[in-house]
């Protein structure tokens, strides 16, 4: 197995897993709270990552680019974007569901990944991504029917539109990640990765909480009383966001993305287990699809 499927795989089971706790956040938390903590809480695992690398390999981090500091700047805003649209979803349907409509991210993310950093794909792989989107409209349709007409009716609820602008950002916010990394001297794409991980939670880490602290105020006391809830939701997101950096450095942001679907399948464990949904038939042939994609996508790579 490649090293970037592994971390691939690995992000997205820790992006399910802190997804999960910072939609149970949201009982006490506003959209803007519940993303702060994902990046005030997540810096200092990204300083021990970038620590521990530094000490293992006996290298320095490499010295910041302005080219690096703008890429790192676009993709946080756009990822901060995407964050708080896929919370805002997860409040007109369920967690699963929610997640679903912002996993179109597969599909925008190889189209803009092919007109910026001019990434093709293969015929088999851009089937897998066709199929894996078929999976992820059925679990976004369940119940709703699949024909023309119920599917113009979907894309235009609260929740579609939430989701789709929620995939547009981390689409971007991805192509960002990459360019940054691209951007820095150093040859060793790991310790870029994780310089731009660290850089990157910094600025959002400014840039949402003074946000939050203007318009509202009364949250930053709760973003620090729930410290204990709040510093797992960081921690995962650190791990996470280091996993995906990694495979963004090493492989095709379309292909990693694509193969990032996978996230559904956790989606769906944690949905029926961890916050006890209920799961459909439709889910099923969801997830079955979804994982029929990521499969045609690594074997066209």
């Amino acid at each position: 197995m490649e090293f970037w499927v592994a971390t691939t795989f690995t992000a997205a089971l820790f992006q399910t897993w802190r997804t999960a706790l910072q939609q149970r956040l949201r009982g006490l938390l506003s959209v803007n709270g519940a993303g702060v903590v994902r990046y005030l809480y997540g810096v200092p695992v990204g300083l021990l990552f970038l620590a521990a690398y530094c000490l293992v390999t006996g290298q320095r981090p490499p010295a910041p680019t302005q080219g690096f500091l703008l890429a790192c700047l676009a993709g946080g805003v756009a990822q901060i974007i995407g964050t708080n649209a896929l919370i805002m979803a997860f409040g007109f349907r369920n967690f699963a569901v929610g997640t679903a409509y912002s996993k179109t991210e597969a599909v925008q993310g190889a189209v803009i990944a092919w007109l910026f950093l001019h990434e093709v794909l293969t015929p088999v792989s851009i089937f897998g991504i066709v199929v894996g989107l078929c999976g992820v409209l059925v679990l976004s349709l369940a119940g709703k029917g699949l024909h023309p007409v119920e599917l113009a009716r979907a894309t235009v609820q609260p929740a579609a539109l939430a989701g789709l602008a929620s995939g547009l950002s981390f689409a971007f916010s991805a192509v960002f990640i990459k360019a940054a990394n691209q951007s820095l001297p150093q040859q060793d794409l790991i310790l870029n990765a994780l310089t731009g991980l660290v850089v990157m939670n910094a600025m959002q880490t400014v840039i949402q909480g003074a946000f939050m602290i203007w318009r509202e105020p009364a949250q930053a006391r709760l973003v620090l009383s729930t410290w204990r809830s709040s510093m797992w939701v960081g921690t995962l997101s650190a791990c996470g966001s280091a996993c995906w950096f990694t495979s963004f450095a090493l492989a095709p942001v379309a292909l990693v993305r694509s193969l990032g679907q996978v996230e559904m399948v956790f989606t769906l464990l944690f949905s029926r287990f961890y916050l006890k949904e209920t799961l459909r038939r439709a889910d099923i042939a969801g997830l079955v699809l979804i994982v029929a994609g990521v499969v045609l996508v690594l074997a066209g790579r």
